[in-house]
């Protein structure tokens, strides 16, 4: 044999393989679908001589052939797994209804610090607003102040000006 063919005759093996186990580990409770994308059907086998559970039901693909790649699970066992699978969903569902009220107090708790601290907010918003009226009013004091030092200054150019006004009046009186 050609070791292309052996190589692609060992994938394929493979594959198979492969498949047969994908296929085995998800037969698990009730399916709807088979992985050949069949659909399930509930199947009744019939009474046969040697059969020991006349009647036995199956979900089963509705292509199923014995080869491995279809479904066909005993009813018992599927409807067994699901009702585990379903128990399993109420026990969390109960743990998450039990965890409510809990969830609920701290709700409650932190609302009410959020109110705590909503009303720190508007104290504090209020304080900065104060803050800013006290620094714009230092501000305009600072100016007034500076105006105020000026003030003898002027008073000085006044009487200067007045000195000199005076004598300019009366040199242009004695002319």
């Amino acid at each position: 044999m050609d070791p292309a063919e052996e190589r692609r005759d060992t994938k394929r093996q493979k594959d198979y393989i492969n498949m047969l186990g994908y296929v085995a580990d998800s037969k698990y409770g009730i399916s709807t679908k088979c992985p050949c994308g069949g659909r399930i059907i509930d199947e009744v086998r019939g009474k046969e001589d040697y059969d020991t559970f006349p009647r036995k039901r199956f979900f089963t693909c509705k292509n199923y052939q014995a080869y491995g790649f279809h479904y066909r699970q005993p009813w018992v066992i599927c409807v067994h797994e699901e009702i585990k699978r379903l128990t399993k969903r109420v026990e969390e569902a109960e743990q998450v209804i039990n965890g409510v009220p809990k969830l609920n107090n701290q709700i409650e708790t932190l609302e009410a610090q959020v109110k705590i601290l909503t009303v720190q907010v508007d104290n504090l918003h209020v304080q900065v607003t104060d803050m800013e009226k006290m620094e714009w009013l230092s501000k305009r004091l600072e100016e007034a102040g500076e105006v105020i030092k000026g003030v003898p200054d002027l008073n000085k150019k006044i009487e200067t000006l007045e000195v000199t006004g005076a004598c300019l009046a009366q040199d242009f009186n004695s002319t």
